[in-house]
């Protein structure tokens, strides 16, 4: 999630004519549909098709040992101790399902800025990770903007939030094979299904040494497209998602998902893609976007294989179907769930379309497969 609040300029705007840059808009309320209202008991049941798997997913939990805050703009309460019962919740929910989770998609944000101003990062990641561990299934996790507020990319990259141990190897395709310079893998929990995990701060001025080529990069890239002497400021900018608590795709990395769509889509097998930042601007504010959101929907939009594309970072949630019916789902964040309420959900795989059971906050949405590509068993 975008945040104003952590040590210096990087991450925040001082004074207070800084503009609203709160990752919501009328736009894509208007494209919220809660599909089944009752909230039935656990799992949904289809009449058309058999069920095949299900997966959790959960965003932007941004744990922090302390009190209630609120956002840049002061209209959105946080909850940084509670969320952690939040995901506690949330655990005991998956362990508990009479047909179990096959994994759960943590979409990044795991933990606040704010740990970094009062060195608590190592305990606070301690602490949540503690609590992942009383899942009983594996947890893919996804690297947001808090993480580089938090930890260099070395860091990450030798911590528990690198699943990369997880991923799928597909014999005699190195081309799949995902780069060291990236944080991205692919894996499949269901045959002839495929999750791809992507690394959305791949380009960024984040967790990166700064004396480094590619922070000189990226911070060129950021700088071409944002004047502004505070770089977290979308304000003037013709292109908004151009700011600091963003990233973007390298060419490298798209190339990479480019083969593995290619291997999917002859091999007919079913894609969900999993990153922090959302790609598609219907479902999501414009400040909110990867940089380079047009690049990753164009490498998409030229496969057959992806169905359903998984986002966090904008707290307030959001959702779309795009022209070539990929389904864009940006969860609802933790972080501004109230106490009595929940932000989490089930996805329950079947071979014509995926349900979404959302609990507290987040809706539920049946998610059809596009027609010309609907998977058969």
């Amino acid at each position: 999630m975008p945040e104003f609040l952590a040590s210096g300029v990087e991450l925040g705007f001082s004074g207070s004519s800084a503009p609203s840059t709160r990752c919501t808009s009328d736009h894509f309320q208007k494209s919220r549909v809660e599909v089944m209202d009752d909230k039935p008991g656990p799992g949904p049941l289809s009449e058309t098709s058999e069920f095949l798997f299900s997966f959790g997913v959960i965003a932007d939990i941004q744990y922090a040992d302390l009190e209630d805050g609120y956002n840049f703009q002061g209209n959105r309460r946080r909850y940084y101790r509670h969320s952690l019962l939040h995901l506690q919740g949330a655990i005991e929910h998956w362990n508990t399902e009479g047909s179990p989770p096959r994994c759960v998609l943590q979409l990044g944000d795991i933990i606040d800025g704010y740990n970094a101003q009062y060195k608590a990062s190592e305990k606070s990641l301690e602490l949540v990770m503690n609590t992942f561990q009383m899942l009983k299934v594996p947890v893919h996790h996804t690297w947001g903007n808090h993480e580089f507020y938090n930890f260099s990319r070395n860091y990450l990259t030798n911590s528990k939030l690198n699943t990369k141990f997880l991923e799928d190897q597909i014999v005699h395709h190195p081309e799949t094979v995902p780069s060291e310079n990236y944080y991205a893998y692919h894996f499949v929990p269901f045959p002839q299904f495929r999750f791809i995990l992507l690394d959305a701060y791949d380009l960024s001025v984040l967790g990166v040494d700064q004396s480094s080529a590619k922070y000189q990069q990226c911070l060129k890239i950021l700088k071409g497209h944002n004047p502004n002497s505070e770089l977290n400021s979308p304000q003037g900018l013709s292109e908004p998602q151009f700011v600091q608590f963003n990233g973007g795709f390298s060419q490298e990395q798209l190339n990479w998902l480019n083969e593995v769509l290619t291997f999917s889509d002859t091999n007919q097998e079913k894609v969900v893609i999993v990153s922090h930042l959302p790609i598609y601007p219907e479902a999501s504010d414009s400040v909110c976007l990867a940089w380079n959101y047009r690049d990753a929907l164009a490498v998409i939009w030229s496969h057959r294989c992806v169905v359903c594309f998984f986002a966090g970072h904008t707290h307030d949630g959001g959702y779309s179907e795009d022209p070539f019916g990929v389904h864009h789902v940006n969860l609802e964040g933790v972080i501004e769930t109230a106490p009595d309420s929940q932000a989490f959900g089930t996805v329950y795989v079947y071979p014509d379309k995926m349900m979404l059971k959302g609990r507290g906050r987040v809706p539920d949405r049946i998610m059809n497969y596009k027609r010309e590509s609907a998977f058969r068993c």
